[in-house]
């Protein structure tokens, strides 16, 4: 019997999936445990395998496509088996999700329908006045009089120039940055030119993050100069023994975690009705990927030492 494979929820976080690849086509025979997809989440690319055998009978989503997780994902069943009456279930069982739920408290009231004799002596709506624009003589292009005037006066036709103004209208500035361009042979650009390109599912969490932690939570900056001469001579100092390598990144980690430690207020977290101080010191680090960004944290950092943390630092930067 055909069965329904699902989005899966590959992390806590995760409410859509984007299908990276697929590694079955439809109409392949699939086994239990053989890789099936490559879902892409909000945190990385995970291989998919289907948890039961059969013929792949239909794919719920293609290739780059984006998907709530519990989505259709596919259909596995026997070969040549009837799925109408499965998918025709399904997109009816969505179909009703979708629906608003009706207000508890609301009363309906039944709308009695107007008569056609009524509907006669309705009043039509009158339309909305056009305004029309200001154009140029020839009727073809929205231009200022000095603009025109400009135009005549070089030989230059008016619908060869791009317009900056309200509207697209040639203003004088245009005639004279078109003579200009023209005359050392630049390319004139008359319309807007762009190029999208989809985000990955890691980039819109990276965007979702960022605009959360930014309006979600009071901020307030603070800035300090340091000197780090003696840092310098300690890490120096440190790295000569041979027995473990300090990065500054990793002196600069403790000693925020030291200074989280010492003051306690400034390691709180805000929940809208309380301030949680927290007792414990986590520290994020930004990890730059090809696709965007991760922060791991390295846990408890005020009680680590450089070694540990370094370590710990460059064990996340690998798997990121």
């Amino acid at each position: 019997m055909a069965e329904i494979v699902r989005m899966p929820k590959l992390s806590d976080t995760m409410t859509e999936g984007v299908v990276a690849a697929w590694h079955k086509n439809v109409g392949d025979v699939v086994e239990s445990g053989e890789l099936l997809a490559e879902i892409e989440t909000d945190k990385a690319t995970m291989e998919f395998e289907s948890f039961q055998d059969g013929v792949l009978l239909h794919k719920g989503i293609e290739t780059g496509d984006t998907a709530p997780v519990d989505s259709v994902l596919c259909i596995l069943g026997k070969k040549g088996e009837n799925i109408k009456k499965l998918l025709a279930n399904e997109a009816k069982a969505a179909s009703v999700k979708s629906q608003p739920k009706a207000n508890g408290n609301a009363t309906s009231v039944p709308v009695q329908a107007a008569s056609s004799e009524e509907t006669k002596q309705k009043a039509p709506v009158a339309p909305s006045p056009i305004i029309a624009p200001v154009i140029s003589s020839n009727t073809r292009v929205i231009a200022s009089p000095l603009a025109k005037k400009l135009a005549d006066k070089l030989g230059l036709s008016l619908d060869r120039i791009p317009g900056s103004g309200d509207g697209g209208r040639v203003v004088k500035r245009d005639v004279e940055n078109f003579k200009m361009a023209s005359a050392a042979g630049m390319p004139v650009i008359s319309q807007e030119k762009f190029t999208e390109v989809g985000v990955s599912q890691m980039r819109k969490t990276i965007a979702r993050r960022l605009a959360e932690s930014k309006f979600s939570a009071p901020h307030f900056y603070l800035s300090i100069s340091i000197d780090m001469s003696n840092a310098m001579q300690a890490r120096k100092a440190i790295n000569d023994q041979g027995l473990y390598k300090v990065s500054f990144n990793d002196m600069v980690v403790k000693a925020a975690a030291v200074a989280l430690r010492k003051h306690t207020a400034v390691n709180s977290s805000w929940l809208e009705d309380k301030i949680r101080y927290n007792e414990h010191v986590n520290i994020g680090v930004a990890v730059a990927v090809e696709d965007g960004l991760l922060v791991p944290v390295v846990r408890f950092a005020d009680s680590k030492s450089f070694a540990t943390i370094g370590e710990e630092v460059r064990a996340f930067a690998d798997k990121a």
